[in-house]
């Protein structure tokens, strides 16, 4: 197989929301990631099934979300990645492409600690941490917060939205640089399976096997 048979990215966003703001960032997220090319499942881990168990493990990428409660990940989240433990032991995620989005009322609400947290989980499964790779918005006077990243987060994508606003109201800039994670992340696994492919050409065409899906 060449490069240019490479198969899509499989890409999975793996997300709690309690009121429904950060599912529409989940959505976003998984719209840029289906506009690089990629292969997306969304699955919303406060009532995960076999089958998300199963995307998640096949897949290349996953994009962790939860909203910023008391100024951490969400209990709901939480629960999740204590069911991890397991796979975690077992390096079952190990390699896989990792990244993070949050919400919360403030603009900035601690979201920080909560990227934190989702980077530290990550890395906990031995995955490879992807930031949002984008310059800080809003921050002079041309500037304003229709900017992508208006709220300057580098780990991972923050959005703010108010607390007594329905999830149709989240920002427009801050489900556009949602977008925009989806979409880099999906190009930088493209990347990644490019290259481990390239490897194993060079060591010779046993090392090789296109993933099964």
């Amino acid at each position: 197989m060449t490069v240019t048979e490479l198969p899509e990215p499989r890409f999975a966003v793996a997300y709690h929301s309690g009121f429904g703001h950060t599912a529409r960032l989940a959505a976003a997220v998984a719209a840029g990631a289906r506009d690089a090319g990629a292969e997306v499942a969304m699955i919303a881990v406060d009532a995960i099934t076999d089958d998300g168990w199963h995307e998640l493990d096949e897949s290349d990428a996953v994009v962790f979300g939860c909203p910023t409660y008391m100024g951490n990940v969400s209990a709901g989240f939480q629960a999740f990645a204590e069911k991890t433990g397991r796979r975690c032991i077992n390096g079952t995620w190990q390699n896989k492409i990792a990244a993070g989005f949050t919400n919360s009322g403030a603009k900035s609400g601690d979201k920080l600690q909560t990227l934190m947290s989702l980077a530290v989980f990550a890395a906990q499964h031995h995955m490879l941490w992807v930031s949002l790779g984008l310059p800080p918005g809003w921050n002079s006077s041309s500037g304003s917060d229709q900017d992508l990243n208006r709220l300057g987060f580098w780990l991972g994508a923050a959005a703010a939205t108010d607390v007594d606003a329905g999830p149709e109201h989240v920002q427009s800039a801050d489900v556009a640089t949602c977008r925009h994670l989806g979409a880099r992340v999906s190009s930088v696994c493209r990347q990644l399976i490019a290259g481990r492919a390239v490897t194993a050409a060079a060591r010779g065409p046993a090392a090789w096997s296109a993933p099964t899906r």
